[in-house]
């Protein structure tokens, strides 16, 4: 009985987002090493589950480029971390509207590229280098996976959650589930129109399945 985003404001929707982010995760899991820091300019958190030279993985979470932050993702983060054995460092990357695109996928590539550049400085292995994100973060992960490529950096895998790849909202599940379920329609176009002008839906930062070249990517985990 919440109210949709779309009839919000960014900032309650993002108070709201908060609140009910954790409700049907797991318990934050104690860890080796749970440490916020700064990366690329941006606030991140670094969560490890031992101090081993471990492989290392930048997280974007989700939340429709427009909420969300560290908070709402920490027990998922922590779970990543835990199950998987590497390091996992999420990324609070701007936010829409007041940072509209490619704000966002900016951070992520500056992110990617930093963590890479300074996996060493926090006993990590850069060389063993993963992205990941969910819905919206799904998408700029997606990005990454291009910017690693033409960059040359060893990105071991894409963990796509749900992600965002094509701007085309006609498709037959968007009629299907358009109303009535947690993500409506409605509040896709809020998120969409706070983030992005609809002449620039096209462009591949966004919706990665409209990239010339899919070739030479990581491996991708969707």
């Amino acid at each position: 009985k919440r109210p949709p985003f779309h009839s919000l404001t960014p900032r309650d929707a993002r108070l709201a987002y908060r609140m009910g982010a954790e409700i049907l995760d797991l318990p934050r899991a104690p860890l080796a090493r749970v440490e916020d820091l700064e990366a690329a300019g941006r606030p991140a958190r670094l969560y490890a589950p031992s101090t081993d030279k471990l492989p290392v993985m930048l997280y974007l979470h989700g939340g429709g480029f427009t909420i969300g932050d560290l908070e709402t993702h920490d027990s998922l983060c922590r779970q990543l971390a835990l199950r998987s054995g590497a390091a996992v460092l999420a990324l609070d990357y701007r936010l829409a509207p007041e940072h509209r695109f490619p704000a966002a996928v900016d951070d992520a590539w500056a992110g990617l590229a930093w963590l890479h550049q300074h996996a060493a400085k926090l006993g990590l292995d850069g060389s063993r280098l993963a992205v990941g994100g969910d819905s919206a973060g799904g998408t700029l992960a997606a990005s990454a996976a291009f910017f690693a490529r033409e960059q040359d950096l060893p990105l071991a895998l894409q963990l796509l959650i749900t992600p965002g790849t094509d701007s085309d909202m006609s498709s037959d599940s968007h009629r299907r589930f358009g109303e009535g379920f947690l993500l409506d329609a409605k509040s896709i176009e809020w998120f969409f129109s706070h983030y992005i002008d609809a002449d620039q839906r096209s462009d591949w930062r966004f919706a990665p399945l409209h990239a010339d070249d899919h070739s030479g990517l990581a491996p991708a985990a969707v």
